[in-house]
């Protein structure tokens, strides 16, 4: 499938919802694209597609509903970057902001031994603050970052430029 057949597909299955989570911000809600089993499978095999790679990180949340099956589809493990409070280990912790508040995430201290080579997995780069911060906290743990890949991007925002130097990967591009 080519990348304007994909792109088509996938913003075909995302719904627009306006004024959430609070006034002023439209929300991409990506349910009707996880609910297409198609849909999903190319999402995923998008996503995956020529990367090797020991660990896939997904951010929470709607990263993990990607983030895992990628790991599954690279023979790869899965880590979870959560939001602060939220991990029962020893944690490193990076705060970020969001286009709409701050927020700070963690991982566990052990996820990752030096030169583990990692895949990051969202649904949606928007001001980069999320994905800049798993960055950071990845590397701080000595492991490499091969490369962010996202459902959907979301050029006003400018997220891009927070990742100067991290290949990133774009299903769609609005």
């Amino acid at each position: 499938m080519g990348s304007a057949d994909v792109s088509s597909l996938i913003l075909s299955r995302i719904r627009d919802v306006q004024d959430y989570p609070q006034p002023g911000v439209l929300f991409k809600d990506i349910t009707p694209l996880l609910a297409d089993h198609d849909a999903f499978s190319v999402v995923v095999d998008e996503l995956a597609d020529g990367l090797e790679v020991d660990k896939v990180v997904g951010i929470e949340a709607r990263g993990f509903i990607l983030a895992a099956p990628v790991a599954y589809r690279c023979g790869s493990g899965f880590v979870p970057i959560r939001k602060k409070g939220k991990l029962p280990a020893e944690t490193l912790s990076a705060a970020y902001d969001l286009e709409y508040g701050s927020a700070v995430i963690e991982v566990h201290r052990d996820a990752f031994v030096p030169g583990d080579r990692v895949l990051i997995v969202d649904d949606v780069l928007a001001t980069g603050g999320t994905a800049q911060a798993a960055v950071e906290l990845i590397r701080g743990a000595g492991a490499e970052v091969v490369g962010v890949s996202v459902l959907l991007e979301l050029v006003f925002l400018k997220g891009r430029s927070r990742l100067s130097g991290v290949n990133l990967r774009s299903l769609v591009v609005v």
